[in-house]
């Protein structure tokens, strides 16, 4: 366990930087050695380590004025100030910089270890709280994954099979569909899912700030940056990373999530030094990156890297069958949201549901139902709640199954019969019993 963590001993003496390499390279550390401040710096700037041992007087840059520099970043190390002519003033001013840890001349070499492994396991769990803070991390997003259809059931079934796997998924569907969802419920099913996950529209970012985003970026990389940032990919280190509408990443952070994605290795935009994270990637898209690819608007090479499973989550007019237990979901999330006891949809309603195409897909849906829950005083929602947009009903597939035409049939009716299921039993020449079973069937009432 100890050969992972990474040591600079940072020491002007000869001798003790020979000694200490030789002792904690002994105890299974992976040990690096500098003279003063400014190879420190030079070395820090090629290569990561966990802890840093740092003495305080030294020439050129010395030890505060070295923390000082590293202060800014996030991904130093944890350092453990160690010296000779200690005083008061010195162990309060390091201290005030960010050591972990303040060891005086002559120390044991068992006290070292023990202060070395403390400070590793106090570097992690900083590093770990300062990410989180300065990123959303959506580990409580709501992921409740709804499926009534034979599609949405299939999908589920793949999700199951591939989650406990590391490779890359590839999500396709319109805007609108779940696509997150579907991806938050992989990384929930994932041996991942006590890391983060963490989200990312492409859409939203221009080029620069897609790459500062997904790979973070150093004090002074370009104009506004004020202070170093750590990517995504390091807030979901050990986690999932899920980059919705990929298709939209322009070509230059393409290349870099493709050498990414390779080795696992990057770099912050404005630094040399290699960082390596181990995340698995989720992209989504609701564009055709195949056509993409063709037209040089996306590069193939990354296009097979990222296609190693493939999901298609169809429309929701192409699954009726889900509406009916959405629509309820949403019901009960916005009324329990505002505090009303609405209970239920009238027949009326989960028609005018089940007849409505969908452009806008499960978003759409929530959104007119979240508005239906806000405009509604009553413990039921009506058809004139939903305030749905003017559009034809759909139409019927070119060779209709006969469920198909009964479902369309049996709406038609119940519209003439304004949803007076009594008269619509009469009309159809079927008791009403036959017809409760019917619409049960078909998720209309």
């Amino acid at each position: 366990m100890q050969e992972s963590i990474r040591v600079l001993v940072v020491d002007d003496e000869e001798p003790l930087r020979r000694l200490l390499k030789k002792e904690l390279t002994r105890k299974g550390f992976s040990v690096e050695v500098a003279a003063d401040g400014r190879a420190a710096v030079e070395i820090l700037k090629e290569n990561t380590f966990d802890i840093l041992l740092l003495d305080i007087i030294m020439p050129g840059i010395d030890g505060i004025s070295l923390m000082k520099k590293l202060q800014s970043d996030p991904a130093s190390p944890a350092i453990i100030v160690l010296t000779g002519r200690a005083t008061v003033e010195t162990a309060v001013e390091a201290m005030k910089h960010g050591a972990y840890d303040y060891l005086t001349k002559p120390y044991k070499l068992d006290e070292l270890v023990i202060v070395i492994n403390r400070a590793y396991e106090y570097g992690k769990l900083s590093m770990k709280s300062r990410l989180f803070q300065q990123e959303l991390v959506r580990k409580d997003t709501p992921a409740e994954f709804l499926c009534t259809s034979r599609q949405m059931k299939d999908i589920l079934a793949l999700i199951k099979k591939i989650a406990p796997t590391d490779s890359p998924v590839f999500i396709q569907g319109e805007s609108g569909t779940g696509k997150e969802i579907v991806a938050n419920t992989i990384w929930r099913m994932s041996k991942r899912n006590s890391f983060p996950f963490i989200a990312l529209n492409c859409a939203s970012l221009s080029e620069n700030l897609i790459e500062s985003e997904i790979f973070g970026h150093e004090k002074g990389a370009f104009t506004n940056a004020y202070q170093t940032k750590n990517g995504i990919v390091e807030v979901a280190d050990k986690g999932t990373l899920f980059l919705d509408e990929i298709g939209e990443m322009p070509l230059g952070p393409q290349a870099k999530l493709l050498r990414f994605l390779d080795s696992g290795e990057f770099r912050r935009v404005g630094s040399n030094k290699a960082l390596v994270v181990n995340v698995r990637l989720i992209t989504a898209t609701n564009k055709k990156l195949a056509e993409l690819v063709k037209k040089g608007e996306f590069r193939e090479d990354l296009y097979y890297r990222l296609n190693v499973i493939n999901i298609q989550v169809p429309p929701l007019r192409e699954r009726p069958d889900d509406i009916p237990g959405l629509a309820v979901h949403f019901l009960k999330k916005y009324s329990r949201e505002m505090s009303k006891q609405i209970k239920e949809f009238t027949p009326r309603a989960i028609e005018t549901l089940n007849t409505y195409a969908w452009p806008g897909n499960v978003r759409e849906l929530e959104n007119v139902i979240e508005r239906a829950v806000i405009l509604s005083d009553a413990e039921s929602i009506d058809f004139e709640d939903l305030s749905m947009p003017a559009q034809p009903p759909k139409e019927l597939s070119a060779n209709p199954s006969l469920e198909e035409i009964e479902k369309d049939y049996i709406l038609r009716v119940l519209r003439e019969a304004n949803s007076n299921q009594s008269k619509a039993s009469h009309i159809l020449g079927i008791d009403r019993k036959t017809l409760y079973l019917k619409l049960k069937k078909y998720g209309i009432g």
